[in-house]
């Protein structure tokens, strides 16, 4: 395998089969040593926390395709904190969709002279681009089409699976008594007819969640849903 992409929390290997091995790293995003999903920089190391993800992630994909909803997901190694997935074309050079239940993080930051923190939202969604050089700037639906990063109905289609995939993360989360504040989610198209699915992960890295108003880390977060 090769190695292609030396991302913050994971590394990407192409196979020769064409396929796709994400290696977790026990690296998460955040700043100065605090914990933040919506950072673009390495914040601290938590040990283990590669593999709960990848735990998480497998969890919540295997759910997912069960209801119906493709992801990239192949296979996991846990012994090798490894997931093997369906190569899939990014949306421009990457793209990441929020989605938002309360006033939080980065939102809270932009509009706090309209909302207080912890005001209810209803199922916000916002995309940025990945680019750290510019810090992962806000773009607008218009400007995703304009600049020819995706259509009007591929961005139709983004938001109605968006939200349809927090539903079902809420919904996994308020079975143990946790609230999602918020979630990241990456996407991509897959094979010849460029459908559209999630991908990289879905887990306490890339969510905020809650119990009785207190923040759950990602470790924990791992803990309290898969039981283990």
């Amino acid at each position: 395998m090769k190695l292609i992409n030396k991302g913050k929390t994971k590394d990407v290997y192409v196979l020769e089969d064409g396929n796709y091995l994400l290696k977790f790293k026990d690296d998460v995003t955040g700043e100065n040593g605090v914990f933040d999903p919506g950072a673009n920089t390495v914040g601290l190391t938590m040990e283990g926390a590669g593999n709960a993800a990848l735990r998480l992630t497998t969890h919540f994909f295997k759910v997912l395709e069960g209801k119906g909803i493709s992801t990239h997901f192949i296979e996991t190694n846990l012994a090798e904190s490894t997931m093997t997935v369906k190569q899939a074309e990014l949306f421009g050079e990457g793209i990441e969709v929020i989605c938002r239940y309360r006033a939080v993080g980065s939102f809270l930051r932009r509009y706090g002279k309209y909302v207080e923190e912890g005001q209810p939202l209803d199922g916000l969604v916002e995309i940025t681009l990945k680019d750290d050089e510019r810090n992962d700037p806000l773009i607008t639906s218009d400007a995703l089409q304009m600049l020819g990063i995706l259509s009007e109905d591929e961005y139709r289609i983004l938001k109605k699976l968006t939200l349809e995939i927090c539903e079902v993360v809420k919904a996994e989360l308020s079975q143990k008594g946790l609230e999602l504040y918020d979630i990241k989610l990456e996407f991509g198209r897959l094979g010849k007819n460029r459908e559209i699915a999630l991908i990289d992960e879905i887990s306490g890295g890339n969510m905020r969640a809650y119990k009785d108003g207190v923040y759950i880390e990602p470790l924990k977060l791992e803990k309290i849903l898969l039981g283990e």
